[in-house]
C-alpha cells in the first residue's frame, strides 16, 4: 500500500489531521465531533477498506483504530499500515486481556485505550503521540554507533548495514531516550513516565522490537541492555 506523506502537518497543514477507523457508527460519531470542538481536524471511516482508500489521497498525523472490526480488524490494518507509514497509532479496544494490547503493541501500535474511556483521557494520549512524533526542538546528540546499526537522534532514523529501518513512533521515541542517555539505567517505570505508556509490560515489547532492528543476536544483546533489577540501558560502541 503507498501512503502519502505520514504527517498532514509536515505536508504543510494546519492543525492535526486524524483518522478515526470505529465500526460503531454511535461511537465514530462522537469521538469525531468531540476531536473536532478540540482543536483536530478529523475524518472518520466505518472499517479498513474506507480507511485504506482514504490513506492513499489524504496525509494523516494520527490514526486511532478500533481492534475488533468485521472483516479486517484493527490489528491487521495495523500491521498492513506499518509496512509503508511510520505515522502514530493509538488503538482501541473493548478487550481487557493484556495479551491483546501487546499483540497490537508488537504489529507496531503506538499506545492503547481500553473501552470504556474517559474523553479527557483520549485527549491526552493523542496529544502525547503527536508531541512524541513531532521534531525534537532541543540540540540532539550526534549518531550513534551500534555494530553495524546507526542511529541519528537528531532525524529519528535507524539505519543497519548504510540501509535505512523502519521504526515505529514509539520505537523512534524510546531509542532516541536511550541515544540521549546513553550508558544511563532506566527503570521500566521511568520508561512510562517520561513516554507517557501506561503499561510496563509495553516498554518490554518495544525493547524487544528494536533488538530485532539493531543487535545481531537479538537473544544475547549487546548494545540495548538489560540491566537486572533496575530496566534496560543503552551501551553504543565507543567512538
Amino acid at each position: 500500500m503507498s501512503l502519502p506523506p505520514n504527517s498532514a502537518l509536515a505536508a504543510g497543514g494546519g492543525e492535526p489531521h486524524l483518522l478515526v477507523v470505529d465500526d460503531d457508527e454511535r461511537l465514530r460519531a462522537l469521538l469525531q465531533r468531540y476531536l473536532a470542538t478540540n482543536g483536530y481536524r478529523v475524518t472518520a471511516a466505518p472499517g479498513a477498506a474506507e480507511a485504506r482508500a482514504l490513506m492513499k489521497s489524504m496525509a494523516f498525523d494520527l490514526l486511532i483504530l478500533d481492534v475488533m472490526m468485521p472483516g479486517e480488524s484493527g490489528l491487521d490494518l495495523t500491521k498492513s499500515v506499518r509496512a509503508d507509514s511510520s505515522v502514530p497509532i493509538l488503538m482501541l479496544t473493548a478487550r481487557g486481556e493484556a495479551s491483546d494490547r501487546i499483540a497490537g503493541l508488537e504489529l507496531g501500535a503506538d499506545d492503547y485505550l481500553p473501552k470504556p474511556f474517559e474523553p479527557r483521557e483520549l485527549l491526552l494520549r493523542v496529544g502525547s503521540l503527536l508531541r512524541r512524533a513531532a521534531t525534537p526542538e532541543v540540540p540532539a546528540p550526534g549518531p550513534v554507533q551500534m555494530g553495524g546499526a546507526v542511529f541519528d537522534p537528531a532525524t529519528g532514523r535507524l539505519t543497519r548495514a548504510g540501509k535505512p529501518v523502519k521504526l515505529t513512533g514509539a520505537e523512534s521515541a524510546l531509542l532516541q531516550l536511550f541515544a540521549t542517555h546513553a550508558g544511563r539505567p532506566f527503570s521500566r517505570a521511568d520508561l512510562c513516565k517520561r513516554l507517557n505508556v501506561a503499561l510496563e509490560r509495553s516498554i518490554d515489547v518495544q525493547v524487544t522490537r528494536l533488538r530485532r532492528k539493531i543487535e545481531e543476536d537479538p537473544k544475547l544483546p549487546l548494545y540495548l541492555q538489560t540491566v537486572r533489577g533496575v530496566g534496560y540501558m543503552l551501551v553504543p560502541d565507543r567512538g
